[in-house]
């Protein structure tokens, strides 16, 4: 499975979660000690962002990571790809 697809469903998650919390990105960037801009990178799923910025937006929303087996990309993951 190609990383950016991993990477980018995290990102949905942390969003999806955030906006769950009622949240803005600059408040969990507050909590999570990053800047909004960190926190809008961790969101899109950039690789360039490291494990340790998911690991302070994960933590903020008091969530942590779990590995589980990986599901089919969807065509819309795919199609993001080449965008």
């Amino acid at each position: 499975m190609d990383y950016q697809i991993l990477t980018q469903r995290l990102g949905l998650q942390i969003r999806d979660k955030r906006l769950s919390r009622g949240l803005t990105q600059a408040e969990l960037a507050q909590i999570a000690g990053l800047t909004r801009q960190k926190v809008v990178a961790v969101e899109k799923g950039s690789g360039s962002v490291g494990v340790s910025a998911y690991a302070r937006a994960l933590g903020a929303l008091d969530c942590e990571l779990s590995v589980i087996p990986a599901a089919m990309p969807t065509l819309d993951e795919v199609q993001d790809l080449f965008e």
